[in-house]
């Protein structure tokens, strides 16, 4: 055994345990420290991240002038302190699709046509969808390159858009001047979608249940459904909210009745899986708008996009109603119910909720009450009784004057549904058909 080896135990331990403690206390230190580091940097690197998102898809938007005197002021959008509209013009343009509908004629008709209205203090809302085969004027228009189109004392709605060039140029302001004319209301927010869009934001919302009453088939669309509850998305969304041979009188009217079952659980969905109250799930929604949509100049930001559609948060479904345009056959035209009209733009100006009485037994519409929903479900928005307290030791009732918040009942004829609603669409079989 060596000497070194023999002296080893008369030796002091050397002083490894300090050094030991010494090394774990500043391993520890060096841990926390890179931890504290990573966070730092994980949480700039998510906002960085969040701030890149935002500006990368607000640089994506696709907008499109409309009129100054046809949008009139715009509303403050952060704070979203007051009331507003907003078009939504469906596009059945082939052109460029990646999905396959049949042959591209090359023309651009807004065959749908949806005018959102949002009251001042956002307890309600009204959605109106115009017929595609309304007969209405169409204003002069510029045709996007330099020249105009226009005016025509009675043609299709759904020709505005091709009179103001097509999406591509002046369509979407001709088509928003269009309805502003024909309602009397200022319409500062438009947006359009073509048929790809349509695919892609079903997509984006992960679907929508929509019931169905009997057996719809439709040749023209590629659409069977049974009766029952179907989750449509995608390709399959898009057949259903364009059928019309398979719905209800196989019409352009009873189609709408149908659009309105998908849009009516479309918002029952949004609302209810809290999607308007958090805002990943809208900048998600925002994100496949942008990439899908073209906006008019007044939407763009992607933040204004999210408050718009925040704005329909604090409504109860009783108070977003859906409605059809009041109009009614004339020899081969489609054309105005003007009182009913009156009736109904005028509710909107004063910022009134509407109530849509129910069809008549006989009346055949593109929708029916679900038998199995909750009774509980067919809500409308409560309307003010009459005082019938005696004036002055008076005995005789008097009628007090209908309040600013008063809802109105709208005529009979008008159709439409509130979004408590849970209806099913009436389908038709290729027999049923003729």
């Amino acid at each position: 055994m060596s000497q070194a080896s023999r002296r080893a135990p008369e030796e002091s331990p050397p002083p490894l345990a300090r050094h030991g403690r010494l090394r774990r206390s500043s391993v520890t230190r060096a841990i926390f420290k890179l931890i504290g580091i990573t966070t730092a940097v994980a949480l700039v690197s998510m906002g960085s991240i969040a701030a890149i998102a935002a500006w990368d898809l607000t640089r994506q938007i696709d907008t499109v002038d409309i009129s100054a005197d046809v949008a009139g002021p715009i509303p403050e959008i952060g704070a979203y302190s007051g009331g507003f509209n907003m078009l939504l013009v469906g596009s059945d343009s082939r052109a460029d699709s990646v999905y396959s509908y049949g042959e591209d004629d090359g023309t651009e008709l807004n065959d749908v046509n949806i005018l959102l209205h949002v009251s001042d203090d956002h307890s309600n809302a009204v959605a109106i969808s115009f017929p595609r085969d309304l007969q209405v004027p169409i204003p002069e228009c510029s045709d996007g390159d330099g020249g105009t189109n226009g005016p025509a004392y009675s043609e299709k709605l759904n020709t505005a858009l091709m009179t103001g060039g097509g999406l591509e140029k002046d369509g979407l302001s001709c088509v928003v001047e269009t309805i502003s004319d024909l309602t009397g209301l200022s319409i500062p927010f438009a947006a359009s979608v073509t048929f790809d869009g349509v695919i892609e934001m079903s997509n984006a919302i992960g679907g929508v249940d929509v019931c169905i009453a009997t057996h719809l088939q439709d040749e023209n669309t590629e659409l069977d459904l049974l009766p029952g509850t179907h989750t449509l998305q995608g390709v399959d969304a898009l057949k259903f909210l364009r059928t019309r041979h398979g719905v209800g009188t196989g019409s352009d009217l009873t189609r709408i009745s149908s659009q309105q079952v998908f849009l009516s659980s479309l918002v029952r969905k949004v609302k209810s899986s809290g999607t308007l109250s958090d805002i990943s799930k809208m900048y998600g929604l925002a994100g496949a708008a942008v990439r899908n949509m073209k906006f008019s100049s007044s939407l763009n930001s992607i933040d204004q996009l999210v408050s718009i559609a925040r704005a329909l948060q604090p409504i109860d479904l009783a108070n977003i109603v859906f409605v059809q345009y009041p109009s009614t056959d004339e020899g081969n035209d489609l054309v105005p119910i003007e009182y009913s009209a009156q009736v109904l733009m005028d509710a909107i100006s004063a910022d009134q909720p509407v109530i849509v009485q129910p069809p008549a037994d006989d009346e055949v519409t593109g929708s029916v009450a679900d038998p199995n929903a909750a009774q509980a479900e067919q809500l409308a928005p409560e309307v003010p009784e009459e005082s019938t307290a005696p004036v002055d030791g008076e005995d005789a009732a008097v009628e007090t004057e209908p309040t600013p918040d008063a809802a109105v009942t709208l005529p009979e004829g008008v159709k439409g549904q509130s979004a408590a609603e849970t209806r099913c669409t009436v389908g038709l079989t290729l027999d049923e058909q003729g």
